[in-house]
């Protein structure tokens, strides 16, 4: 009986989290400050929810912090996702190689 309780509450309060800002937010947000940071919610949980992970996948997390300044510069100096994987693989395979 508790899980169904559990999944209850659960899908009330989900249903509250989206649907309270369709409720009370009835015009466009002309606010810049909100408006910058409504643009960036999606960047910011995509990074928390990805950083960790490439750190962890590793054996040793030290792999995956080459890896990840590696894609971050070949991402920054305008590299496809393709050459940036390919590089932050090869970086990690070479680090573990060595690390080992």
């Amino acid at each position: 009986m508790n899980i169904w309780l559990y999944i209850l509450v659960s899908a009330g309060v989900s249903y509250l989290i989206r649907a309270t800002p369709l409720v009370l937010i009835r015009r466009e947000i002309t606010n810049r400050t909100i408006r910058s940071f409504l643009y960036y919610v999606p960047y910011v949980t995509l990074s928390v929810m990805t950083f960790p992970a490439i750190v962890e996948a590793t054996q040793s997390p030290i792999a995956g912090m080459l890896a990840l300044v590696a894609g971050a510069v070949l991402a920054w100096m305008g590299q496809s996702l393709f050459t940036v994987s390919v590089a932050c693989c090869a970086v990690v395979l070479l680090s573990e190689l060595i690390l080992l």
